[in-house]
């Protein structure tokens, strides 16, 4: 049992972060509860406190369309948290859509697709341009453009509200993921991710690497959904500072050897140079 929390206890946390926030908005939707109102776009904490998605103001920014002061008041809290904690921690533990996209990822591993594709066919920095789309065509349609067809959005009401094309919305991307591109749309497409990631860089929390303790097994690499921020396995002791880095902590489960672990930037750093001294 102890074997079994050490290799899975941030999935097993992770699924629970996800399911319990989807209960909460369920129940606040469904049966009036006051914990948390609305959806992932915009809600309210115990009826006070907002909470807005920060590139669907910006989309609404550049749509010209009237903004309240608690639509900018809750897109500047949620940008804080996750500038402060790290921002693609939004995908890793909050999304809905990840759980469809680990689950596609696992089924890639198991029926070997990916040592049949061994090169993607598109890049990760096509999120960022997709970032500058969505506000382009905001901005000259008048509407947010991405919440239109945002499968995140889709996906959050289907599980609230019981949508019949969110379930249709999850199988795409499921599909995607699976046949087409490994980690597709989180890894490739998501404007959202790509969004939270610029924001984030400078966030507090990091997975730090010991060379020291690694024996180069790669199972890190190979169960991270932004592998390329791991490029300094066998190569050096360091922080993972990408932003693109969801925080998930699968690398850190799968590591036998015990050279990866969670850590505050740059404290482990910061605490050698004082013992050196």
């Amino acid at each position: 049992m102890k074997s079994f929390w050490k290799h899975y206890r941030f999935l097993i946390l992770r699924r629970t972060s996800q399911i319990t926030l989807m209960l909460l908005y369920f129940g606040g939707n469904i049966w009036g509860w006051k914990m948390l109102q609305g959806n992932l776009s915009s809600s309210s904490v115990l009826g006070t406190i907002p909470l807005s998605d920060p590139f669907a103001a910006l989309q609404m920014f550049a749509a010209g369309a009237a903004m309240s002061t608690n639509l900018v008041i809750g897109a500047l809290i949620i940008t804080l948290f996750y500038m402060i904690v790290g921002g693609r921690v939004f995908c890793s533990w909050v999304c809905p859509v990840n759980m469809i996209t680990d689950a596609a990822n696992f089924l890639r591993r198991r029926l070997g697709f990916n040592q049949i594709q061994k090169r993607q066919p598109a890049t990760r920095s096509l999120r960022y341009w997709v970032i500058g789309l969505s506000l382009v065509l905001s901005y000259i349609l008048g509407v947010t453009a991405f919440e239109f067809v945002s499968p995140i959005s889709i996906t959050h009401r289907a599980i609230i509200f019981g949508i019949g094309f969110g379930w249709a919305a999850m199988l795409v991307v499921f599909l995607f993921d699976l046949f087409i591109l490994k980690n597709g749309w989180c890894g490739h497409i998501c404007p959202l991710g790509g969004y939270y990631s610029l924001i984030g860089q400078k966030s507090l929390i990091r997975v730090d690497h010991d060379h020291e303790k690694c024996t180069a097994c790669m199972k890190c690499k190979e169960v991270c959904p932004e592998n390329q921020v791991l490029f300094m396995i066998t190569k050096s002791s360091e922080q993972v500072l990408s932003g693109e880095c969801t925080n998930c902590g699968r690398c850190v489960e799968v590591c036998d050897d015990d050279a990866l672990n969670f850590s505050i930037r740059k404290l482990k750093k910061e605490k050698k140079n004082e013992i050196n001294k």
